[in-house]
């Protein structure tokens, strides 16, 4: 007689885990925050920024949107300067890394993240993750939560949605994730509303910690 598969074996796990870059692995509020020089500011030249990104149908240049939204909420040109300047500084959440480690002989990886090409994998490299595919908004010509960025990381892998895993960082993403039918876990590290209308996630945290036991029975029951 057959026993279950243990929920170790890398056929319980989805065949792909894709993620919010900015939100999910990384702590950008810190970093906008500290170039617009208060968390209330930055909160709200972000707010301004995801408006303008929502909105704007066909990818524009994220460089051009961000120095847009802080000039529509007053803050000067050096505030998406000083943003730029520290990019590269973006902190890593906690566990992050531990999650990305303890996936990578079971899956592959990739990123969807709504920035340019450039500065998108200027921040992936951060990880230290050799990902499997890294997409930007820019790539797919659209912003998340558009369904076509995430249908381009999953044609690039070869996967089906229903084989892949998102893990969000933002609630928006599970418009997105939605429509293409992904199964989602919302990181929701800064205690962030579920926006009017969005599915809610298969599973929400405001840690990584139980992301790596909700994968790792993907296929289990």
């Amino acid at each position: 007689m057959s026993s279950s598969p243990s929920p170790e074996s890398s056929s319980t796990y989805p065949e792909a885990v894709l993620f919010d870059l900015l939100t999910a692995l990384l702590d950008s509020w810190t970093v906008w925050n500290r170039a617009a020089g208060s968390e209330t500011a930055g909160r709200t030249w972000r707010a301004e920024y995801l408006r303008r990104t929502y909105g704007c149908g066909a990818y524009q240049p994220y460089e051009q949107l961000v120095q847009e939204a802080a000039a529509t909420v007053g803050l000067p040109a050096s505030a998406p300067a000083a943003l730029e300047a520290h990019w590269d500084e973006l902190p890593v959440w906690e566990g992050a890394r531990e999650l990305l480690t303890a996936l990578r002989p079971h899956c592959r990886l990739g990123v969807v993240t709504n920035c340019s090409d450039r500065l998108g994998r200027r921040a992936a490299s951060l990880l230290g993750v050799d990902w499997d595919v890294v997409v930007t908004s820019e790539a797919a010509g659209f912003y998340k939560p558009d369904p076509r960025p995430y249908e381009l990381a999953l044609s690039r892998l070869g996967v089906r949605p229903e084989n892949a895993a998102f893990v969000a960082g933002s609630g928006y993403d599970l418009f997105g994730t939605s429509k293409v039918g992904m199964r989602t876990y919302w990181h929701n590290r800064v205690g962030l509303t579920l926006p009017d209308g969005a599915p809610p996630p298969e599973l929400e945290s405001p840690t990584l910690d139980a992301a790596l036991p909700w994968l790792a029975r993907f296929h289990v029951g």
